[in-house]
């Protein structure tokens, strides 16, 4: 294992009407809010859904062909520029600073293990 899912996250033009929905939705609380980047999880120390804004993302015509998907996965790592060499020798391909494609091109970000996580190496037991 290399690391662990940290958020799914999602493009938005409004993340914080995204995240109302979703809150409301699942039950769950805005935990995190910078005005770009807006987070509902169980609670402040839980990786869950975030939201991210994208001014001008026109919405998906998916299954249509006209506008993909868009949301990318947030990969939780101990350190990032290891995990970024082990990630492109799995067959990834680098986009430039911490972000990658995996082998069909859906993007995935590595991101440091934030301090209120457990470590990644506790995972190794289960």
């Amino acid at each position: 294992m290399i690391g662990r899912r940290h958020h799914l996250v999602v493009d938005a033009p409004d993340p914080q009407g995204s995240a109302a929905f979703w809150s409301a939705v699942l039950g769950e609380p805005v935990t995190y809010d910078d005005g770009d980047f807006v987070v509902v999880s169980v609670d402040d120390q839980t990786s869950e859904m975030a939201f991210q804004r994208a001014p001008g993302l026109p919405p998906s015509t998916w299954p249509g062909p006209g506008v993909p998907q868009q949301m990318h996965v947030d990969v939780m790592v101990e350190d990032v520029t290891s995990a970024g060499e082990e990630v492109l020798r799995l067959g990834a391909r680098a986009l430039g600073g911490d972000v990658y494609a995996d082998p069909a091109g859906h993007p995935f970000c590595l991101v440091r293990r934030p301090s209120w996580a457990t470590p990644i190496e506790s995972d190794s037991a289960r």
